[in-house]
């Protein structure tokens, strides 16, 4: 059986989603922003019989968005977008091994799962690190929609726990470190594979939580404003779930479940639009696994876009560059999008188009919002994602 394909992907790509479903794998999809990688693209779903892979999961486990419309209207917000911005940054942490400044007492610190000593020994950086949101392409977004409603949107996961979580499931099970290496892939009923769901779930817990953290305290706490609706999903997890009438275990890499009636905040790339979508039911859905994009998808790689010098050969060649910093904020500035952080690796033509990977999938989602953005907050330039999805 072949993998699904959603639009246009390099070979690399696509040889990527091949060894997943060839290396113990049922049924594969291939979502339209879809690129290469670690050991399973992003954008790629893979269903399993009795088993799950770690490397599909990956080291950010529980990634996910969280978009929640107010009742705070962009009449509202507009006029004091630049000092709403610099709130949202100086009171959110961004970055690496960065620690929130307000402590929070949760419920999921009570879970079983902390018994496994592997992530027993986490819970202090986890109790730190949670409602902080990270580097790379994790951000903090203020946005209205096509009826003058405000609405916030976040893109972050489980921080230090799921990466630190990750690492030592994939070394006890002898994963192999790269892009271009098999998935490892674990059966349910052994010790490691118990443990590892045990875990991955509470990572779930703990970026849900954040996300709910962060979100909410920017609506109500920076913006003044209160919470109409909420639409929170993962899209890097593993779920039980019944396709054609089996029970299979799908691990969705940067893809979102999209299941009839069921909604997704769907990010664009800085300072594009973003949407809220539903699932619908048709033929289309359920032969991809009621799986659709997460994002725009990237087109170049951080290190491209940057222009930062690699090494080929033992010699130090310079990639091209994307666009100069200062070009990037006067085409941010010309949409009236306010930025605080972000860098080259993270500007928009670094992406494919949203609209593009959107009517790709036309006929297994329907498009309920299109979001605009005004604020967009990310780490600064001088940060380093350690993150390798």
């Amino acid at each position: 059986m072949k993998p699904m394909i959603f639009g246009r992907h390099d070979e690399a790509t696509i040889r990527q989603i091949e060894t997943c479903l060839n290396t113990g794998g049922e049924r594969a999809v291939l979502c339209a922003d879809g690129h290469k990688g670690y050991a399973q693209p992003i954008g790629g779903v893979v269903a399993y019989r009795d088993k799950v892979s770690i490397s599909g999961v990956g080291f950010d486990i529980a990634c996910g968005n969280l978009a929640i419309r107010t009742d705070a209207t962009e009449d509202e917000i507009q006029p004091r977008i630049e000092s709403i911005m610099d709130d949202v940054v100086h009171q959110i942490s961004f970055g690496v091994g960065r620690v929130n400044k307000n402590k929070i007492d949760h419920e999921l610190f009570d879970d079983e799962a902390w018994n496994i000593p592997a992530v027993g020994q986490l819970k202090h950086l986890a109790q730190e690190q949670l409602g902080t949101v990270g580097s790379g392409n994790h951000y903090v977004d203020v946005f209205a929609d096509e009826h003058g409603m405000v609405w916030v949107g976040v893109h972050f996961g489980s921080r230090g726990l799921g990466h630190r979580t990750a690492t030592h499931f994939l070394n006890i099970a002898g994963g192999k470190e790269g892009m271009d290496v098999p998935p490892t892939v674990v059966d349910l009923d052994s010790q490691i594979g118990q443990d590892y769901l045990a875990a991955m779930r509470l990572g779930g817990r703990y970026a849900y939580a954040g996300r709910e953290y962060v979100a909410r305290y920017v609506v109500r706490e920076i913006l003044r404003a209160n919470i109409e609706e909420e639409v929170h999903n993962h899209h890097n997890f593993a779920w039980e779930e019944e396709h054609g009438g089996e029970k299979l275990w799908v691990v969705r890499k940067g893809a979102t479940p999209a299941f009839p009636g069921q909604k997704g905040f769907v990010g664009g790339s800085m300072g594009d639009d973003a949407v809220i979508i539903e699932g619908v039911d048709s033929g289309v859905a359920r032969q991809a696994l009621f799986s659709t994009v997460h994002g725009a998808g990237r087109i170049m790689s951080r290190t491209a876009a940057k222009g930062k010098f690699v090494k080929d050969r033992g010699k130090r060649i310079r990639q091209p560059g994307l666009v100069r910093h200062d070009e990037m904020m006067a085409w941010l500035h010309d949409k009236g999008v306010v930025l605080r952080g972000g860098d080259l690796d993270e500007a928009p033509q670094a992406y494919r188009r949203l609209d593009d990977v959107l009517a790709a999938h036309a006929s297994t989602i329907r498009i309920l919002h299109t979001l605009r953005p005004l604020g967009v907050a990310m780490a600064g330039r001088d940060i380093v994602d350690p993150y390798k999805d």
